[in-house]
């Protein structure tokens, strides 16, 4: 049979990185971090998905994200996985992995192996300044329906 899910193209564009604001653009342009427990997105519980602010590819599920007391935004997984570049970082005198998303080539923030080890044992550490939240009422609406099923009752 044949598969009917229309794929959405995300891409990186000179209209979408005009319209971050600073903080933003530092972040995922210039592979910046927001101080700890000061992101948009720290404390949100809602229902929905995380996409890039750039590039709009899904990244995220709130299913999957917990509180590891780190001052960001910590999820188990990425919702696709096609969607995450992870790299080598060794700045800052450190040896830790880079997420960045793989379409928009945002710098997201980093993972690292110490999640719940029920759920994996990973922990992707991410920049609330490098997402955009869709809540699960307007995932349809937004062109993300086909997500809704990674979605789980909170």
């Amino acid at each position: 049979m044949e598969n009917l899910v229309t794929q959405k193209t995300y891409t990186k564009t000179k209209e979408a990185i005009a319209k971050l604001t600073p903080e933003q653009y530092r972040v995922t342009q210039e592979s910046g971090t927001e101080r700890p427990y000061t992101g948009e997105y720290y404390k949100n519980n809602e229902a929905g998905i995380y996409v890039d602010i750039v590039s709009g590819e899904p990244l995220f599920a709130s299913s999957d994200k917990f509180d590891s007391f780190c001052g960001w935004p910590s999820f188990t997984k990425p919702i696709v996985k096609a969607n995450v570049a992870e790299l080598r970082d060794s700045t800052h005198g450190m040896e830790r992995t880079e997420v960045r998303s793989k379409h928009g080539d945002s710098h997201l923030g980093h993972v690292f192996t110490d999640g719940p080890q029920d759920r994996g044992g990973l922990r992707y550490c991410i920049n609330s300044a490098s997402l955009r939240f869709i809540a699960k009422d307007q995932m349809e609406a937004e062109g993300y329906g086909d997500y809704l099923d990674q979605l789980e009752d909170r």
